[in-house]
């Protein structure tokens, strides 16, 4: 197979399983040379990148390889000085970018903007905030902004929007946006090309100045004093700074003492795992957005099992749809099943399903599944049916209506009255309460 095609396939590769500041900070930076011998070339642009490269993807680019040539070795060699100086510039044009009302977006993703972002109650403040700085940059009480949370809720989605948003506005504005790892790219990159005035250029004169993932700044000495001047030349003339973390600025570790300070000073806005009913609508969003049919009650399996993180809950509906394309065939339980098995493996599907629940619950209590579902009254029954509710509300954190639905159609009124009286049947009975521990316990959910 031609090297260009190995490449091709292989970067494909890298560009689905690395974040995505990681892939366009270094891999895109990459260039393949030749494949000689069963060795692989690439060129990194200078010895920085090499170095990090070498450090940290050595064995994503080997893995990637090896899927499309399985005797090939990598070897990764250093651009020539005359090639650092025409790579460098190149790279210059991609990212950060000065945005402008009249300019293009470049790097600035058109798809995240605050219509598509799916408010929920885990993360409504973080998108109000964000709201606000996008119609009042420079406020006070709001400047900087630290949106942080785990991976995947949605961060980055509030960062673009705000971008978009001004630049859509009337008023002309400067927009500087940029990964923390690109930021340190580009100051070394500016130190070994003498440009350290086009680098304070791009980023000290923004009007709003956007920094995607500032963890990653930990135990970088001197981009941490590059960014803390940055930032403070920012701040005194009233610009705007947004940032998001994985974690509260508090909690970093290798981070300058100044660094945190500035940090700590300004609005912080965490972001949490979407509840189920805001994991259910984001699905439906996506499957709109992608013109795909999916049942609700396939959308409430996905969001029972996928719970903390949006890009898998998205990646599942990109899945259906793709196998559904593919093999021409309907979105049925067989393949949503599947989907999920592939996205968290087995173990990790098996966990939680309401009908699980259900069959545990009919053995420990004695009953049929056809008796809690139906409508008999006597009390054996009732008691398994409400701690079938209870344990679907506390394990899966689904909805009244949707474990009612599960019921035999019943509505929530009665699913809530069957959670209290579940919940003071545990505080009192400590022989009914072992029983619904056996049946938590065996579910693997302790």
């Amino acid at each position: 197979m031609d090297y260009k095609k190995i490449w091709s396939k292989a970067n494909a590769e890298l560009k689905n399983s690395l974040p995505e500041h990681a892939y366009k900070a270094w891999i895109e930076t990459l260039t393949p040379i030749g494949l000689t011998n069963d060795v692989f070339i690439v060129e990194a642009p200078n010895r920085f990148a090499y170095d990090w490269i070498n450090n940290n993807y050595y064995d994503f680019l080997v893995a990637a390889l090896k899927k499309q040539a399985p005797k090939t070795e990598l070897k990764i060699s250093i651009a020539a000085p005359s090639r650092q100086s025409a790579m460098s510039a190149e790279l210059d044009k991609k990212e950060p970018t000065k945005q402008s009302n009249a300019g293009k977006r470049h790097n600035i993703n058109p798809n995240n903007i605050f219509k598509t972002f799916i408010e929920g109650p885990n993360n409504q403040f973080a998108k109000k905030a964000a709201i606000r700085v996008s119609k009042t940059p420079g406020e006070g009480s709001f400047n900087p902004l630290i949106i942080y949370g785990g991976v995947g809720l949605g961060k980055t989605h509030l960062l673009h929007a705000i971008a978009n948003a001004l630049v859509e506005g009337k008023k002309p504005t400067n927009v500087v946006l940029a990964s923390s790892e690109k930021f340190t790219n580009d100051f070394i990159a500016s130190i070994q090309e003498n440009k350290s005035l086009d680098f304070s250029r791009v980023y000290r004169k923004a009007d709003i100045l956007l920094i995607d993932d500032i963890q990653f700044f930990q135990g970088k000495e001197q981009t941490q004093e590059q960014f803390f001047h940055t930032f403070n030349d920012l701040l005194v003339a009233g610009k705007q700074i947004v940032m998001t973390a994985d974690r509260y600025p508090g909690e970093m570790v290798g981070l300058q003492d100044r660094l945190l300070s500035r940090f700590e000073s300004g609005l912080h806005a965490d972001i949490q795992p979407p509840d189920f009913e805001t994991r259910v609508a984001i699905l439906a969003a996506k499957a709109k957005q992608n013109n795909v049919s999916i049942h609700p009650k396939f959308l409430e399996t996905i969001a029972s099992h996928v719970k903390t993180n949006i890009r898998d809950l998205e990646s599942c509906v990109t899945k259906l749809l793709a196998h559904a394309t593919f093999s021409e065939g309907e979105i049925d339980e067989t393949l949503v099943e599947t989907v999920i098995r592939e996205r968290l493996g087995n173990q990790a599907y098996g966990q939680t399903t309401v009908q699980d629940i259900i069959n545990r619950v009919c053995a420990a209590f004695s009953v049929t599944e056809e008796e809690v579902v139906g409508q008999s009254r006597r009390k054996n029954i009732v008691e398994a049916r409400q701690v079938v509710a209870y344990l679907s509300r506390k394990v899966l954190d689904m909805p009244l209506s949707s474990i009612g639905l599960h019921l035999g159609g019943r509505d929530h009124t009665t699913i809530m009255h069957a959670q209290r009286k579940i919940e003071g049947l545990i505080k009192k009975d400590k022989k009914f309460k072992r029983r619904v521990d056996i049946v938590y316990n065996e579910l693997n959910l302790n």
